[in-house]
């Protein structure tokens, strides 16, 4: 939400980011208990989780990315789960070879090569950044180094492709599923890695939750912020590196496989590259203000980032372009027109809703939204101590039109890349129902925390701005 710290005079030299952490001390963070309900959803995310991603890969592998065939194939008795099995491609030397160089390689970047673009780019914030202050009252340091770490991972594709010719452009595409397992491997790895070092080493044992149900801890994570050293965070890097980075990779193999098979690479092709790409960038362009987002300030680390990250990410993220290289569809000008426009708008609303939240904050609301000066509700809010502080709810602007209009834009955006692979089967459209889930279940755990922390101020604000993603319908 558009919250903004204003304290009174006898409270000014507390630091803006310590307030929240204090007055949500209570609330921080995954749940101390665990019902039976939030139970029963992770032990089937954890059994079928896999086995979704498994489904949606070898659909296309095998059954030209039809999601009923293998289902039709079971049920009539025409195959069986073994021999589904026996044609999946197993891991290979040369799978883990690649991936094994691939992780490396963007640890090396990581941690070895400090930022220099925000040094070259104006309005870009690299370099060493302050993230929020945990439960514990620590606050952790990172390198903003996301953007480097794409553009050099990028020039050297590029550079491969068209002069050093070492490997293929195709080659992530030709290895697709042995590099599942590699990733699977990784994702198990470090959340099981994970959550050993809460027990015997975690990085600040007062930034641990312990619920005592193995299955929660294991999927929801228990440390808050694990690092190994000084400057490696789990946290940070699995979520921005190396599957992000990788997207944009995985696109572009796509691309070059299309080129392969059927000499030319269609325009939907390219929208998907291009809409998707613009995604990836402004993540990375905007990795300092990553640090402040519900991933990195609420959730701890566990498999639910840590083999998300690895798999579910650039697995289920990029079925679209998966699905172009079995099914090329070339757009018409108007369709494709029309797609490109509605991937940029809703990328103009994320971007753009998102500027105004961060200007209203940085400005405690001293600042003009859409030439006007910012409407808003003052809050208070008692922190665990008993000191009362005050914040400022943004109701003006895209944020008087819904309370998560960001979300709105983000949707339209996930909305577009499915367009592209127009209607013939529903996989590529699994993207924008996931998304749609992921979104709302995201506004009520925000807006659950935000009651819980202003209360009836807290109502006030949802009177004023009663819609939560559509002006005028929810």
């Amino acid at each position: 939400m558009a919250a903004h710290q204003e304290k009174k005079p006898e409270e000014r030299k507390r630091k803006n980011t310590q307030n929240d952490t204090r007055a949500s001390k209570v609330q921080w963070g995954r749940a101390w208990e665990v019902d039976w309900f939030s139970l029963a959803n992770i032990i089937f995310l954890l059994m079928f989780a896999p086995l979704i991603v498994y489904y949606f890969i070898m659909s296309c592998d095998q059954y030209q990315c039809s999601l009923t065939d293998p289902l039709i194939d079971l049920f009539t008795g025409n195959k069986h789960l073994s021999d589904i099995w026996n044609k999946t491609p197993t891991l290979t030397y040369k799978a883990a070879g690649i991936y094994t160089l691939w992780v490396t390689f963007q640890v090396f970047l990581y941690l070895f090569i400090p930022d220099f673009c925000h040094k070259l780019l104006p309005g870009y914030v690299g370099g060493v950044q302050e993230g929020a202050v945990t439960p514990a009252g620590v606050v952790n340091k990172y390198e903003i180094n996301g953007l480097q770490a794409w553009i050099i991972t990028h020039v050297l594709w590029f550079a491969n492709a068209y002069y050093f010719h070492w490997f293929s452009p195709t080659i992530i595409f030709d290895n697709w599923i042995p590099l599942l397992w590699c990733a699977n491997i990784l994702g198990y790895a470090v959340s099981t890695f994970a959550m050993i070092k809460s027990y015997f080493f975690p990085t600040n044992a007062k930034d641990c939750k312990f619920t005592g149900n193995f299955f929660y801890d294991y999927m929801m994570g228990i440390e808050f912020n694990p690092r190994i050293g000084k400057w490696f965070d789990f946290k940070l890097f699995f979520n921005g590196r190396p599957g992000i980075v990788a997207w944009t990779l995985i696109n572009l193999s796509y691309a070059a496989k299309q080129q392969e098979l059927y000499g030319q690479v269609t325009n939907s092709m390219i929208l998907v590259n291009i809409l998707q790409g613009i995604y990836v960038l402004d993540f990375f362009w905007n990795e300092a203000w990553y640090l402040k987002t519900i991933d990195i300030c609420h959730d701890h680390f566990g498999w639910y980032l840590g083999w998300g990250d690895c798999v579910w990410l650039p697995y289920l993220y990029t079925l679209q372009g998966l699905y172009l290289v079995y099914h090329p569809v070339q757009l018409c000008t108007g369709n494709a027109i029309g797609i490109l426009m509605l991937g940029l708008i809703g990328y103009y609303i994320f971007r753009m809703t998102n500027h105004q939240k961060d200007l209203f904050r940085r400005t405690n609301g001293n600042c003009k939204i859409w030439g006007k000066k910012p409407e808003y509700i003052e809050c208070s809010y008692m922190s665990v101590d008993g000191t009362k502080y005050y914040s400022k709810l943004m109701t003006s602007g895209f944020w008087g039109w819904a309370r998560h209009f960001n979300y709105t834009g983000d949707l339209m955006g996930s909305l577009a890349y499915c367009l592209t692979c127009g209607f013939e089967h529903i996989l590529p459209y699994f993207y924008i129902v996931y998304m749609t889930i992921l979104l709302i279940h995201r506004c009520i755990r925000d807006e659950h925390r935000c009651f819980s922390k202003y209360g009836k101020d807290w109502k006030r604000y949802t009177a004023a701005v009663p819609c939560r993603l559509i002006p005028g319908i929810f």
